[in-house]
């Protein structure tokens, strides 16, 4: 029996198969660029404990703040356009939620391409690009906001490069599960992908206090701000993190995953769990200085909070009682939220009006982790097949995977959908009411269509308990 790898061989002090130089041959002889572990088998229990867990755990690090000013740049717009008429821009309300929409467009679109940027050219190399690529709209943002006689059009371009840092979740959560063995994958893309949503409510904090620091509003703060935490990424990802040689991009995931029904009905939940969090995200600050501009900014970043910190209670609970359940709470929570909204609308009710949004949040949050929680369940309960057991594991982790890459940029479409049902609202009727209302019947048919495919009885995955 041939004994196990021992990964102290291979990993320590810092695991590379590089030359000094910092490139490895691959088998054909050629040299690449960067940091590449060419042997990784974090399925083996001896070559996880000796060195396998340190090595991810310090990708996962790393990763984690690369996202999380990843979704901070994604985010700034958000925070920013409300304070553009201060500045001297002269906006409509319809273009001043086309600003905070279209960097969810741009996001949710890069992520199928980020997906496959990480195995063709490294989950370290990429990282690093996807990084510096943030200085872009940064940088581009703190030019175009001195100028208040800005085009509207050039205004739209510049937002639309934040969409980079949507971008940056799907490689960075790709780039993740390739370090962790399945038993332990979930507890790490849920740390991967809270820390990123963070970045969130991080950004809408600083940036009101940074641009206001003196007299004025220094609006060009906002993008500067970013330009050391952006270096700082990408200068991390360069010393700490590695390349694997065994993360190959698989086409046939994605393409399994496209013929099955259920990618596209989970994808169809996931709009009204993570599109409903980025959506609502973007949104809030404007809603709160449109319908209040008494309350101030400052305290806008507490809902992308909650829903930050409660997606990765979502996931517990759903391992417990099931997804599905999790799931249906969740939108039924965040009806009663939206209509909690319109009565403090109605009678003009800040106390209320936060207090509901702050109750859609944390429903956005669990039901982020929920829905996640289902697509491996959902694959392995409806794998069918002539093959080995083995085998049709294996084709049910392959769509899986293809899955979650699939529902993580449809979902993010939320993110655009939501700013603009509440543009059409307020254009038609002058009022939000219409949308939220829009948004409940969403709630009602999403929560129905979950129940009616996984859980209702006589459903061919009723017996599964998803």
């Amino acid at each position: 029996m041939t004994a196990p790898t021992r990964p102290t061989e291979q990993l320590a002090p810092h695991p590379s198969d590089a030359t000094p130089a910092g490139t490895a041959p691959t088998a054909g002889g050629h040299r690449r660029s960067g940091r590449w572990i060419d042997h990784w088998d974090p399925e083996d229990a001896t070559f996880w404990h000796d060195g396998g867990r340190r090595v991810a755990s310090r990708n996962l690090r790393i990763s984690v703040f690369a996202e999380f000013v990843g979704f901070a740049v994604w985010a700034l717009w958000s925070i920013v356009v409300p304070q553009l008429p201060a500045a001297g821009f002269v906006l409509t309300i319809d273009q001043q939620f086309w600003l905070v929409a279209v960097p969810s467009l741009v996001g949710a679109t890069l992520r199928i391409p980020y997906t496959f940027a990480v195995p063709l050219f490294g989950g370290r190399n990429w990282t690093i690009v996807s990084a510096l690529l943030l200085l872009l709209p940064t940088v581009a943002l703190a030019l175009v906001v001195q100028r208040p006689d800005t085009s509207f059009g050039l205004l739209l371009a510049v937002a639309a490069l934040a969409g980079f840092g949507g971008g940056n979740f799907a490689s960075s959560m790709a780039n993740i599960s390739f370090f962790y063995p399945e038993r332990e994958k979930g507890k790490a893309l849920g740390l991967n992908a809270a820390g990123g949503n963070l970045g969130t409510a991080a950004v809408q904090l600083a940036v009101p206090l940074v641009i206001t620091v003196g007299a004025g509003v220094a609006l060009e703060r906002a993008g500067l701000m970013m330009v050391p935490f952006i270096v700082l990424g990408a200068v991390l990802a360069w010393r700490c993190m590695d390349n694997l040689s065994a993360a190959r991009a698989d086409p046939r995931s994605f393409a399994a995953a496209a013929r099955n029904k259920h990618t596209w009905i989970i994808s169809f939940l996931y709009i009204g769990t993570f599109g409903s969090f980025i959506g609502y995200a973007g949104a809030f600050p404007m809603l709160l200085g449109a319908q209040f501009p008494g309350a101030g900014l400052s305290i806008a970043f507490l809902g992308a909070l909650v829903g930050s910190l409660t997606r990765p209670l979502g996931g517990v609970i759903a391992d417990r009682v099931g997804g599905t359940p999790v799931t249906i709470a969740s939108y039924g929570t965040m009806a009663l939220g939206a209509l909690g909204a319109i009565q403090a609308l109605e009678r003009d009710s800040f106390g209320l009006f936060f207090g509901s949004f702050l109750l859609l949040f944390v429903a956005t949050g669990v039901g982020n982790g929920s829905t996640y929680r289902m697509i491996p369940a959902v694959f392995q309960a409806s794998a069918t097949g002539d093959g080995a057991p083995g085998d049709v594991r294996a084709r049910a982790r392959q769509a899986a995977a293809g899955c979650i890459g699939i529902a993580g940029a449809v979902g993010a479409f939320g993110g655009f959908l939501i700013p603009r049902g509440f543009a059409a609202s307020t254009s038609m009727t002058g009022s939000l009411v219409p949308a939220l209302w829009a948004f409940i019947g969403m709630y009602a048919v999403m929560a129905l269509v979950a129940w009616a495919v996984y859980r209702r009885p006589g459903a061919a995955l009723a017996g599964a308990r998803i």
